[in-house]
C-alpha cells in the first residue's frame, strides 16, 4: 500500500528506536493509523518540526501491516495557537480520540469536527463549549449518539423547564421524582445540546455531568491522563 496527500493531524508520538519516532496520527480517509516516521529525530530531518500535535499535514506513507511508514510530511497551514488552558484541551480532545477510535475505522466527517474543535478553542472560543460540542459530535460519530429533541418511549418532544432522567440506553424520559434511573437533566439542557449551543454556565454544567457518564461507558475504568492537566483548576467550574 502506497497513499500520498492524506490530511492529517498527529494525536501522539513517541521514540522509536535511536533516530525514530512512532506516531498516532488521524487522517481524513484513513481514520486513525500509527506509522513509523524514520530518522525524524535527526537534527536535519525535514520532518523533525512539521511533526507536533495540532499542526495540519498532508502526508504519504506506505507499507503493509498495522505500522506503515511515513514518506512525506508538509504543513498545510500554520499550526492552531494553543497555549495553557487551550492546549490542555486540545490534549484532552486527542486522547478521546486515542482511546475512543479504532485503527483503520475512518471517519472523515470527525476528521473536519476535530479540526473545527481546534480552530475554535484557538480564535477564542469558550474552552468549555468547544469540548462539550465536541463529545457530543464525537459520540455520534461512534453510533452512540444522544437523544435529545423526543421522550424515549413516548416520541413525544422534550420541553424546555421541564426535568428528565436520561437512560443511557434509551434517552430521556420524564423525571417522576420517584424512579431516580438515569442521569437527572433539563430540557433546556437536551435542546442546547442539540442545537449545540451551551451558552451559560448552568447549562455547561449539566451538559458536562450527561456526556461524562456517557462517555464514562465508552472509556472503560481507565482515567483519561490529560484530565490531571486540569487538576489546579477543578471545582465547579472546571472544563474538561
Amino acid at each position: 500500500m502506497r497513499i500520498a496527500q492524506e490530511p492529517a493531524f498527529v494525536l501522539h508520538h513517541h521514540e522509536y528506536g535511536e533516530t525514530s519516532l512512532l506516531l498516532e496520527v488521524l487522517t481524513r480517509w484513513h481514520g486513525r493509523l500509527g506509522v513509523i516516521a524514520k530518522g525524524a529525530r535527526r537534527a536535519r530531518s525535514p520532518l523533525r518540526s512539521a511533526l507536533i500535535p495540532f499542526q495540519p499535514l498532508m502526508i504519504g506513507f506506505s507499507g503493509r501491516g498495522e505500522l506503515p511508514t511515513l514518506t512525506a510530511a508538509e504543513p498545510l497551514a500554520a499550526a492552531p495557537a494553543l497555549a495553557g488552558q487551550t492546549l490542555f484541551c486540545g490534549l484532552y480532545l486527542n486522547e478521546l480520540l486515542l482511546r475512543l477510535l479504532h485503527r483503520h475505522d475512518p471517519h472523515e466527517r470527525l476528521f473536519e469536527r476535530y479540526a473545527e474543535a481546534l480552530a475554535a478553542l484557538s480564535a477564542g472560543g469558550n474552552p468549555e463549549a468547544v469540548l462539550r460540542v465536541f463529545e457530543k459530535r464525537l459520540l455520534d460519530e461512534l453510533g452512540f449518539g444522544l437523544v435529545l429533541d423526543h421522550e424515549a418511549g413516548t416520541g413525544a418532544p422534550v420541553r424546555a423547564g421541564c426535568r428528565y432522567r436520561y437512560r443511557p440506553e434509551h434517552g430521556p424520559v420524564p423525571d417522576d421524582r420517584i424512579d431516580d434511573d438515569g442521569i437527572a437533566v433539563s430540557g433546556d439542557v437536551l435542546l442546547a445540546l442539540a442545537a449545540e449551543r451551551l451558552d451559560s454556565a448552568e447549562t455547561l454544567r449539566e451538559a458536562k455531568r450527561l456526556l461524562r457518564v456517557l462517555l464514562a461507558r465508552q472509556l472503560g475504568e481507565r482515567p483519561l491522563v490529560s484530565r490531571d492537566l486540569f487538576r489546579p483548576a477543578r471545582g465547579a467550574d472546571a472544563v474538561e
